[in-house]
């Protein structure tokens, strides 16, 4: 990532941190929200990997093509898991986010050591107005709502519904800042 290197690593950070959460939901009882969890967890790893300013640490040349073909591998999955569930479908649009982005990286030598910009400008701007969009849509569903008392047990961490869109929220920022340096 080009860009402030302060802001490149409040991105590591913000990523990291997200992924570190979505790895306390895989804890959770429920076995959709682990695998959900254990997806977001390798975006969030994946995303703070490919944040890390180009001033400090410019990756080998392989590095590259090996986070486009984790990341396609990975889209496989959530092309196939987008059966059951639409949220899936946000999954692939991230890994097919992060596929590009790692291809317009190897592809453009000048770009990974911080200099031009690269990409194409029309599959940028699809992907910035759809990531634009999930964070306004997100961002509302966290708009506190009159909470109903429940007789149940106490959820733990990895069962909190705001908290995982807060993850999901976090994430769609940071890739829409990570799209905008491209």
């Amino acid at each position: 990532m080009h860009g402030p290197v302060s802001s490149g690593w409040l991105l590591v950070a913000l990523c990291a941190a997200t992924g570190a959460y979505c790895l306390l939901r895989m804890r959770s009882s429920v076995e959709e929200q682990r695998r959900a969890a254990g997806g977001e967890a390798l975006m969030g790893f994946g995303m703070a990997a490919m944040a890390v300013p180009a001033a400090v640490f410019t990756p080998p040349a392989w590095a590259w093509p090996a986070y486009a073909v984790l990341f396609g591998a990975v889209g496989l999955r959530a092309l196939w898991a987008a059966r059951t569930g639409r949220h899936h479908l946000h999954h692939l649009v991230g890994t097919a986010a992060m596929v590009y982005m790692a291809a317009v990286m190897a592809g453009s030598p000048a770009h990974a050591h911080g200099h031009g910009s690269s990409g194409v400008p029309v599959l940028t701007g699809a992907l910035l107005l759809y990531f634009t969009g999930y964070v306004l849509l997100t961002g509302v569903r966290l708009i506190p709502v009159v909470a109903v008392a429940a007789d149940g047990p106490a959820t733990g961490w990895g069962d909190r519904p705001e908290l995982a869109r807060a993850c999901r929220l976090s994430m769609g920022i940071a890739m829409l800042a990570m799209l905008l340096t491209m």
